[in-house]
Order: C-alpha cells, then structure tokens, then sequence
C-alpha cells in the first residue's frame, strides 16, 4: 500500500461518519416506517420525497434516517399549526429541493477540489470533510436568518398583499455569450462566469435591489424603488466593462404588479422586462412605458421614446431608452 492510500477499514468508517453526519443518523426505516414513527400518512411522505427532487424509494427499501423522521415530523406540525396548507407544502418542498440542489451541487464539487489540494491521503480528505460539515452549515444558516430577517422587513412594511406587489423587474444579459462559449476554454467560461456574477450581485446588492435567480449568461433581479431599479441597471451596463475584464450586458426594466411565489416573480411585467431585455443593443437599458413615466421627473436619468417594435406577445411595444442625465 502506498502512502497516500488508507486502510479500507479506516476508510469505511470515515465515510461512514461522513454520510451519518450528512443524514442525520445511519440508514434504518424504509418509507413506511417514517411514516409511521412521523405520523404522516405514506402517500404523503412519498410526495414529499419526491418533491424534494429525491428519486422515489422502494416500499423496502431502508435508505432513510432519524434525519428523514424528524424532517417529516417537522412538515407536518407546519401544517398542523396552519402555516402552510397541503398544496403549499409540496410547493416548499419542490423549491427547496430546487434551490439546495444546486448549491450542494456546487459546494461538493468546489469544497471537493479544495479538500485535495490541502489533504495529503484520501484519508486526511475525509477527515477534513467531516471537519468542515459543521462549519458549512453553521453559515448556511446564518445567511438564510440574514435573508429571513431582510425579506421579513420588507414583507412586513409593505402596504400590500404578500403576494402580489408593486415591483420594478429587470433581466441582465449578456452579450455574444453563444460565441463566447465556442471560443473558450472550459476555466476561461467558469472564470467569466464568476466574474459577471460577482459584480452582478454587487451592483445589485448595494443599490437595494434583489436577485431572484440566474440562468447561464442572465440575471433577474427587482427592486422595490424604480429609481434603485434605473441605478443598477445603468450600473450594469457601465461603460468602462471591458476595461474591468467583465462580459457587455443589455438590460431591460418593466414596472408594475407582479405574482411572488415560492421566492420567485411572475407576471406580464416580467415578461415585458425579458423582451426588452432582447430588444435592446449592447451596453443599453430599456425601460416599459409605466417605469418611463415614473422616472421621468427624476434628475439623475433622461429618457428617449423609441419607435415601436413588435416581439412576441407585443406586436407594438413602445420602449424608452434609459441614460445617465450628463446635462
């Protein structure tokens, strides 16, 4: 055996402790019985599951943990004290699972890399991820309180319904990214990427906007204030970019009442705000005609009528370009 080898049954057993510590507890029940020792009923724990974005488990099967009986417990004394109803429940279960996937998706491939370049044997890898868990989650936990008690002091300072508001939406795009991606390298992407995304979310985060998601090479983003919404979007289509090293954006920003669901936006305006995202030249923003009218007496922007255009869903859309007031 060599050196950077270790020993199949000290293997075993940090593996072990790593799945028992990411589970809650060694695998012991199949389905039925979390249902049973949870009180939910099995049909129910089947769609949770499923919700959750797991693949469905056999009727004998024991894949599942304390963990699992606890989290079940949990689900359902939110329904029991009428926080959530039987189609609201699903509906979380199918967002978190959407939203924690993906990022324990990315920190087990990035953590992973990180772990063998710092460990020395499989051995020491696995003993620093067992060693990390804890500290992770300790994080994650307070970043998700932090955006809980942010989103609560808007939720609950709003005038309006919770889930229908008055909101500014906006998409970033990038430009040429379909050409981009042929030339480069699969590094020189990622290192785009993360560029566009940190300075993305900067922008966006420190003009008190919101990002609601981001797919490849766009971002979605609101802001509660159409005059924060015109800032971040002028900001994101700064002229000196490429000078910084990051990709040309077009932007588009629509106003008016939008659907909240689930930690997402729905809506005619945000459809607007992607057509105009699509419409728009490089290194431009344009604006619907409700967010025109609501900045038009703001020094900071000067606002230009365009012809109309006709994309789907619009046959005459009229956009307004939005610019930086220079006089």
């Amino acid at each position: 055996m060599t050196g950077n080898e270790a020993e199949p049954d000290d293997r075993a057993e940090l593996v072990g402790e790593l799945e028992n510590t990411l589970l809650g507890g060694q695998r012991r029940y199949t389905r039925g019985e979390v249902a049973e020792l949870s009180g939910l009923d099995p049909e129910r724990t089947r769609r949770l599951w499923v919700a959750m974005g797991f693949p469905a488990a056999g009727d004998q099967d024991r894949i599942f943990t304390d963990g699992d009986v606890t989290a079940a417990r949990l689900l359902g004394k939110l329904v029991e004290f009428g926080a959530l109803d039987s189609e609201a429940e699903l509906a979380m279960a199918r967002t978190l699972g959407q939203s924690l996937s993906r990022l324990a998706e990315w920190q087990t491939r990035d953590i992973t890399a990180r772990i063998g370049e710092l460990a020395a044997n499989e051995q020491e890898a696995l003993e620093l991820a067992v060693g990390l868990l804890p500290l992770i989650e300790e994080l994650m936990s307070y970043v998700w309180r932090r955006h809980v008690a942010s989103a609560a002091g808007r939720v609950v300072g709003s005038a309006e319904g919770q889930d229908r508001q008055d909101k500014t939406v906006g998409f970033a795009d990038m430009v040429g990214y379909t050409s981009t991606t042929r030339r480069l390298r699969a590094t020189e992407l990622s290192a785009l990427l993360e560029r566009f995304e940190e300075d993305a979310s900067e922008i966006i985060a420190t003009r008190r906007g919101q990002i609601v998601k981001q797919v490849g090479d766009e971002i979605m983003f609101t802001a509660d204030d159409p005059g924060d919404a015109a800032e971040i979007a002028l900001a994101l289509c700064a002229e000196d970019r490429p000078e910084r090293g990051l990709p040309e954006l077009r932007v588009g920003l629509a106003a008016g009442d939008v659907l909240l669901r689930y930690g997402d936006v729905f809506g005619s305006v945000v459809n607007l705000a992607a057509r105009l995202t699509t419409t728009a030249h490089p290194s431009s923003v344009l604006v619907d005609a409700t967010l025109a009218e609501r900045l038009s007496g703001d020094p900071r922007f000067a606002l230009r009528q365009l012809r109309p255009v006709s994309v789907r869903g619009y046959r005459h859309l009229r956009p307004w370009v939005l610019r930086v007031n220079r006089g």
